[in-house]
């Protein structure tokens, strides 16, 4: 017997909460923390846009109405990513 309700794709990834400090994500059942001090574009950015986010190729979170993308591997070894950012 097949359920009729259809449960949420959990390999869509989702914003949790947005604090004064940052955002929680959850990406294929893990839960990220991004401050908005390493992640600084997410600031001053919409919650809209926010809430936008795509999980591309499995490893890829995107948000293509700020044109930002971060590699999912980025929020779990950061030393290796260092983050580049300028307001230039």
């Amino acid at each position: 017997m097949k359920s009729s309700v259809l449960g949420k794709n959990i390999s869509e990834p989702e914003v949790q909460d947005i604090t004064s400090r940052g955002l929680w994500l959850l990406v294929k059942g893990n839960e990220y923390f991004l401050s908005f001090e390493e992640f600084p574009w997410f600031k001053e950015a919409k919650l809209s846009d926010i809430y936008k986010v795509k999980l591309l190729h499995g490893e890829h979170l995107y948000w293509p109405t700020m044109d930002v993308d971060l590699a999912v591997e980025s929020l779990l070894i950061p030393e290796k990513y260092p983050l580049l950012f300028s307001n230039k």
